[in-house]
């Protein structure tokens, strides 16, 4: 990990271990201490890749969370003779342990770190109460071999600290979801040797926002990268809640060689009188309207490309266009993990595709079309 920044001080349990620790502060070797959504983004930060600022709760924090609250006992017993493929019983001691992480209260001590934290955080952007993101980060999710991706939670725009504090606890309780508590079992992973990391990372208030592969999804393709976009923030797109539009560009030289334009019915958006993430329906008029530009589909596929290079393996990327910045300087990276489907299977598998610039070019001259 790396040191800690010139003033900032990590909260420290009294075994020594730290309980909060800024995003800049760790990288991909931290995965035990922060799990792997926040160590990815401590990851990208120290690589250069422009991502928004936030902290995590440590599995440290995590632990003295469950023994100040007393409640390791009732964990290890709930968790103990569960049958993966009753999901009924699983379903009900799904609820009595989420209900039961939800309603244990943080020490005073803790909530004090965390509030610090985040007033920090809001002095660096400027903006009291900054609207975040509360992610989960479990320690045995976005490995390359065991992707827990999207079985624990995220809470979008949380503002102020008693939300925040709320929505931390919903997303340790998120480490007992059923889905979850069935996959630890299926991959041999004892429940309670797995904590959780909490990240709290400032929300970019999205124009549009999506999914980025640095392969093709449908056939493995490395040559190219893959966006899926819509308009507001990603939740409609990682859901699965819309059809979004759908780029490929060719990764030598940055051509956009396909494209399909969707029509996007609904977003999710800032409800400003309620400060929450709300859906939305978009209005007809744009919901045919390609969500971003030619220019901004191509340097997300430069940031793709260069992501893909520092951790030598396809990536699954979650991105987004912050519409009160400049162009420029406002594509995100929110996460990005390891690719986990075509990366496991033999090369031989994925469809042949053009290696460098010159097979593309003479691929685009064939089929009639213009090349620059």
């Amino acid at each position: 990990m790396a040191g800690t920044l010139p003033g900032t001080t990590a909260e420290a349990a009294p075994d020594g271990a730290a309980e909060l620790l800024w995003f800049q502060e760790v990288d991909k070797g931290a995965v035990a201490v922060v799990g792997g959504k926040c160590a990815s983004l401590g990851e990208l930060i120290n690589a250069g890749v422009r991502v928004p600022p936030g902290f995590a709760l440590t599995t440290a924090a995590y632990r003295r969370f469950v023994r100040e609250g007393g409640i390791a006992d009732a964990i290890r017993e709930l968790t103990t003779g569960i049958d993966a493929r009753d999901m009924d019983a699983l379903e009900a001691r799904s609820r009595e342990l989420r209900a039961l992480v939800e309603a244990t209260p943080f020490s005073m001590a803790l909530e004090d770190s965390v509030a610090e934290f985040y007033r920090k955080l809001g002095v660096r952007c400027c903006l009291p109460a900054t609207p975040v993101a509360v992610r989960s980060s479990a320690t045995a999710e976005d490995l390359p071999g065991a992707s827990f991706a999207g079985q624990q939670d995220t809470y979008l725009w949380i503002r102020g600290i008693d939300d925040v504090l709320t929505h931390a606890r919903r997303c340790m309780g998120s480490l007992f979801t059923a889905r979850a508590i069935a996959y630890r079992a299926k991959m041999g992973f004892a429940h309670d040797a797995v904590a959780i990391s909490v990240g709290v990372q400032k929300m970019a208030n999205s124009f549009a926002a999506g999914v980025m592969f640095t392969l093709d999804p449908a056939n493995g393709d490395r040559s190219v990268i893959a966006l899926d976009s819509n308009f507001g923030f990603g939740e409609s797109v990682v859901s699965g809640e819309v059809t979004p539009d759908h780029f490929v560009v060719n990764k030598v030289s940055l051509d956009i060689i396909g494209r399909t334009i969707s029509r996007k019915e609904i977003c999710y958006t800032v409800d400003f009188s309620a400060q929450k993430s709300r859906a939305q329906e978009v209005p007809f008029e744009r919901q045919t309207v390609q969500s971003i530009i030619d220019e901004e589909v191509i340097e997300l596929a430069r940031m793709g490309k260069a992501i893909e290079r520092h951790y030598g393996r396809p990536m699954d990327i979650e991105w987004a266009v912050d519409k009160d910045l400049p162009a420029g300087g406002n594509i995100f990276i929110l996460q990005a993990r390891p690719e986990t489907v075509w990366s496991t299977k033999p090369p031989a598998e994925a469809r042949p595709a053009a290696k460098t610039a010159l097979d593309h070019i003479l691929s685009g001259m064939l089929q009639g079309k213009r090349v620059t």
